[in-house]
């Protein structure tokens, strides 16, 4: 979203020997969605994001839009208009209760993508290793609870737009560390496996970078998928040249699901041109989709529709938005996926990728955490908690990475390399100063940066 959300969850590596609990019994008409290689499923149909981004109020007003059972139902039927299949939500309370909501969206075939941080428990990319603390972390845990339920929850993203520069790149760590906490506490309790990834933000110096290290190494630790955020198509465009070619081209080895998690170049008449393209040939067998920015106006002139109490008004990019989805549909068949890959090789240290922490370590997990994937996070904080990003300790513990992950639907631990010891490490982010502590943490964590 664009503002200046300066946050990712992030977090340790996790416990083993944990008590899963029952998986939930679920009775809705709509298909979980799974991964297969580089692409999504619903069922043995490859499945594309062909949605937007839904946060009325903006980052100035932190509200939970699932929980407005009202303005949820007044949006749907905007939704339906436009005839998209997902909608990404920044911010949701997870004391509330969704169930009305996310039942009126999977009646009308609509998932769920949803960001776990909220204002409050969020990692600041200026202190990262103090805002990565058990309370943090008892935040984002209790959202994936209130979440899992749900067969159109499509997806939980770890984190959105922490690294929005070079300089930033030493949080890449924690960021990875989260998505596999997330990872191995969805494991813990049973949950059905909803994919876990992260959203980078539109800088092209390091994008390539931040994929590769988010899919390096053992399973128990790479992402789920990857998605970023991309405004190089500016109508008028095409494929070649706003650069999507080129792009197409770097991830085409890529082995898990690659989609946009915001497009939409506001800077000329948008005519959403990029749709086709999207949604063809040239990127199918790389890209799954894509989330446009945004549903409601902000302030910034992005939005599709305008809100003003119960009244929606379409506005011009509406009707560029539905036109453009209705005369592109998806592929017919699996759009050339790739069925199966190897892992990325994780990127070196440069001018560009600035992470010092070795590839096969990552931040451990708080000792206090421990308790949260024996006996689950319990009821969270919601969005009038105290907040977490002050709780922890600037010395930052370093562990085998995949050390403690539990992995595939059980309580086993991941595999972790003999004699891989724990090391404690003083001040990362203080060892280069320049690297995160420049950024001053924002009270949002929903998306990126104004353009």
């Amino acid at each position: 979203m664009k503002t200046v959300g300066t946050f990712v969850a992030v977090s340790g590596a996790l416990a083993a020997s944990v008590s899963a609990s029952p998986a939930t019994t679920r009775a809705t008409k709509i298909t979980p969605v799974t991964v297969k290689g580089n692409a999504f499923f619903a069922g043995d149909a490859r499945f594309y994001i062909r949605g937007i981004d839904y946060q009325p109020g903006g980052a100035s007003d932190a509200k939970d839009p699932i929980a407005d059972t009202a303005g949820c139902k007044r949006d749907i039927a905007e939704f339906k208009k436009l005839g998209i299949n997902t909608v990404r939500v920044y911010t949701v309370d997870n004391t509330a209760n969704h169930d009305e909501c996310m039942g009126a969206l999977a009646d009308a075939g609509i998932y769920l993508a949803l960001d776990v941080n909220t204002p409050k428990y969020s990692i600041n990319r200026a202190e990262p290793e103090v805002s990565y603390n058990a309370v943090y972390l008892q935040s984002i845990f209790a959202t994936i609870d209130a979440f899992q339920k749900y067969d159109n929850t499509l997806l939980f993203f770890s984190g959105n737009e922490v690294i929005n520069d070079d300089a930033t790149t030493s949080c890449a760590p924690f960021v990875k560390a989260t998505t596999r906490d997330m990872k191995s506490y969805i494991n813990s309790r049973g949950y059905r496996k909803i994919p876990v990834g992260y959203s980078a933000a539109d800088v092209e110096s390091n994008r390539l970078e931040m994929a590769q290290y988010m899919n390096c190494g053992p399973d128990a630790i790479r992402s789920d998928f990857f998605a970023f955020n991309d405004y190089s198509w500016c109508d008028p465009s095409s494929f070649t040249i706003s650069g999507w070619d080129q792009k197409v081209k770097k991830f085409s080895n890529y082995s898990i699901p690659l989609f946009l998690s915001e497009y939409g170049c506001n800077k000329n008449t948008r005519k959403f041109e990029e749709v086709k393209s999207l949604y063809s040939s040239q990127m199918t067998s790389v890209y799954s989709g894509g989330l446009v920015y945004e549903y409601s106006e902000e302030g910034s002139k992005y939005g599709l529709v305008s809100l003003d109490g119960n009244t929606v008004k379409e506005l011009a990019d509406f009707g560029a938005l539905k036109s453009a989805l209705a005369g592109t549909p998806s592929p017919s068949g699996d759009g050339g996926y790739m069925t199966n890959g190897a892992a990325s090789k994780c990127p070196t240290k440069s001018s560009t990728w600035n992470v010092t922490i070795a590839a096969d370590q990552l931040p451990a997990v708080p000792k206090d955490a421990a308790k949260f994937f024996k006996s689950g996070a319990g009821t969270g904080p919601g969005l009038t908690g105290a907040g977490s990003q002050t709780a922890g300790s600037k010395t930052t513990d370093l562990a085998n990475a995949a050390s403690g992950a539990i992995t595939s639907g059980s309580a086993q631990s991941a595999n972790a390399s003999k004699g891989a010891a724990s090391a404690t490490r003083m001040g990362e982010f203080s060892v280069a100063p320049v690297v995160c502590a420049l950024i001053v943490v924002a009270s949002s964590m929903f998306g990126a940066l104004l353009i």
